[in-house]
């Protein structure tokens, strides 16, 4: 069976950041993640989904296609 929540440390490593990188990451709401107990765990989609979220933004592509003229 696969994970399907990571703790912070193992976020951040994911991620390739460093943990103040990941914990902000997690309190601004950029990064989804739920509580449990007085931990937070961030669900394996919501890492997903962060980083297709920013390849979108920062590659321009929208649903998939990538966006014609971009300089």
């Amino acid at each position: 069976m696969s994970r399907i929540l990571y703790p912070t440390d193992e976020v951040a490593q994911q991620l390739g950041v460093g943990m103040t990188t990941a914990k902000a990451l997690i309190k601004s709401g950029e990064l989804r993640s739920v509580r449990i107990g007085r931990s937070r765990r961030v669900p394996a989609e919501a890492l997903r989904e962060y980083v297709q979220r920013l390849d979108a933004e920062q590659n321009g592509v929208d649903n998939g296609a990538p966006r014609l003229g971009v300089a």
